[in-house]
């Protein structure tokens, strides 16, 4: 018994991932046997997972680990939420933590009916995978650098808000807000916030993200000029059409 679908005879691929009787493998049964709410997909699994806030207590959704290292949370925290596709941070946000951007330590799964924080199961295998690929000496494959986080001035309170740009997700999420003229503190869709919420201390807003100087200012190592993680090929703007033209050309 194997997780997963597709076709293809037994044969190891690549990233390490096997083919077998049709179906791809990409957790073995007896790593998952005492894992709840396992659900196989084509080119994902899917399992229970949750995150715990102290005041606000068990946020429940659906994890799904794609093959490519993607991530992807449905919340289950309460029967009409419509929060979907969230990445592990935004999840671990939403659910209300207290101590949040510790996501691998703050999500958890149930493992023979314990609570188990993501960093201690297989399921990060792919994840981790692509971040050593991508990152490299913190460099994306094509020799890109990384993204450290930007600040978006609300248009209605003039406050700047963070946007954390460690995934697609999260670059598509500030991208379009940037295209916002009329942008504003509650079209940002993962933290929830008003313009009466206090804006971050100054103190706090030097801390931009970056991999070499955590109060970087725009170092080669954090400041990207264009990658497949920013730059979106079904975006109109003309920085996206720029960037896949010449991606096509190279």
């Amino acid at each position: 018994m194997v997780c997963g679908v597709l076709g293809g005879e037994r044969a190891k691929m690549a990233n390490g991932v096997e083919r077998e009787s049709g179906l791809m493998v990409l957790f073995s049964d007896e790593e998952l046997s005492e894992m709840s709410g396992v659900k196989k997909g084509g080119d994902h699994i899917e399992v229970t997972c949750g995150c715990t806030s102290h005041r606000y207590g068990d946020a429940v959704g659906r994890l799904r680990v794609f093959i490519n290292g993607d991530l992807e949370i449905t919340c289950e925290c309460t029967p009409g939420c419509q929060e979907d596709k969230l990445s592990p941070a935004a999840f671990e946000k939403h659910s209300g933590r207290e101590t949040a951007r510790k996501w691998k330590n703050n999500i958890w799964v149930i493992v023979n009916g314990e609570k188990v924080p993501l960093f201690k199961t297989v399921l990060l295998k792919y994840y981790n995978q692509a971040s050593k690929t991508a990152n490299g000496s913190h460099r994306s494959q094509n020799g890109r650098a990384c993204h450290r986080d930007e600040f978006l001035r609300c248009t209605r309170c003039n406050k700047e808000r963070r946007f954390r740009l460690r995934t697609k997700e999260e670059c598509r999420m500030h991208h379009d807000a940037l295209a916002d003229v009329n942008w504003k503190c509650a079209d940002l869709p993962y933290d929830k916030i008003t313009c009466d919420d206090e804006e971050e201390r100054a103190s706090r807003r030097v801390y931009r993200g970056c991999t070499r100087s955590p109060t970087c200012k725009g170092c080669t190592s954090c400041v990207c000029f264009g990658c497949e993680i920013c730059r979106f090929s079904e975006c109109s703007c003309q920085t996206c059409t720029d960037f896949t033209r010449n991606a096509k050309v190279e």
